[in-house]
């Protein structure tokens, strides 16, 4: 009797070490995204369906909020990652909020200034006396219209500046302003496809700036670099797919952005293929350098930092796969 309890004991033993093994747990992340659900946010979209963040052991979750408040947040660890532009790193560790850059995403700045054509607007020295439309005196926009004035040889002083909040397709279209600092990607393609003949000065045509890319914090780098890496894996993996299909990439889309199958879908295809012009290099999520430097110098022109950074902690390729 006592022989048999053992061989049954040692059978449930074997049975329980070959049997299925518990799935490991998920990280949640909460990644923060500037803006509100949009088609341009599609590689990430891509990588939570295609479960990307899941092979890196990772259950992702997308807030949308201004980028300052992203920042904000990651600086102090509340948040892990975000996705923010390049100036926001730079103003954030002047404030002493170790965030760190650890994947490009865009290559290029992703800001332009547009005229109508009769405007006569084909340089950035072209501005000198104009009235320019902008959200505010904050964020992309503003640091994107600024770098452009000091390529034309022009200071703040030179232009009026019309704070307009995001409503510079309204205000172009009915001549509220001469000219409107947007995103590349945006209002330009919703306004050529109401049949408006622009000009566009594009900022990355004039200097290159560090752009819209993931970010964490230095505790969350040193700590837990394998959580970085496959942050940094999935998105790369996302915007790979995203750019080599953008049509699987649009119909997945559809299922994160609520208003996308209400809109033009022509207009929102163009938006997504422009955003792919912007994502586009040899290796992607690299950062470099020129264009970091070129960032710290635009923000002490501007006042907004009054002295250089030590750039080597403000970004980072080493956790690139």
């Amino acid at each position: 009797m006592k022989k048999k309890i053992r061989m049954m004991i040692i059978t449930l033993f074997l049975l329980a070490a070959c049997g299925p093994k518990p799935t490991p747990s998920l990280t949640h992340i909460r990644l923060s995204l500037g803006y509100i659900p949009n088609i341009q946010f599609a590689p990430l979209y891509v990588a939570a369906q295609k479960g990307y963040f899941a092979d890196a052991g990772i259950e992702i979750e997308f807030a949308y909020m201004d980028e300052n408040q992203a920042a904000a947040l990651v600086g102090a660890n509340n948040l892990q990652f975000a996705v923010v532009s390049g100036e926001q790193v730079l103003l954030a560790r002047a404030q002493g909020l170790p965030v760190v850059y650890v994947a490009a995403w865009y290559q290029q700045y992703p800001v332009s200034v547009i005229a109508k054509s009769d405007q006569g607007i084909t340089t950035p020295s072209d501005l000198r006396g104009k009235t320019i439309g902008l959200p505010g005196p904050y964020g992309a926009n503003y640091i994107g219209l600024r770098a452009l004035l000091h390529a034309g040889g022009l200071s703040e002083s030179d232009v009026t500046f019309d704070s307009i909040g995001y409503t510079q397709v309204e205000a172009l279209a009915a001549d509220h302003d001469q000219a409107v600092s947007v995103y590349t990607n945006n209002e330009p393609v919703q306004l050529r496809a109401q049949g408006y003949t622009l000009t566009e000065l594009r900022v990355a045509d004039y200097v290159q700036l560090a752009s819209n890319g993931l970010i964490t914090n230095e505790t969350t780098a040193s700590g837990n670099p394998d959580l970085v890496r496959g942050m940094v894996a999935a998105l790369l993996h996302g915007l790979s797919d995203t750019i080599a299909d953008p049509e699987s990439a649009y119909q997945i889309s559809l299922g994160y952005v609520d208003t996308l199958a209400q809109a033009d879908t022509a207009l929102q295809k163009q938006v997504l293929a422009t955003s792919i012009d912007l994502w586009k290099t040899d290796r992607l999520g690299e950062s470099n350098p020129a264009a970091w430097e070129n960032m710290q110098a635009v923000l002490l022109d501007m006042g907004l930092l009054t002295q250089p950074l030590d750039l080597s902690k403000a970004f980072t390729n080493e956790f690139l796969p």
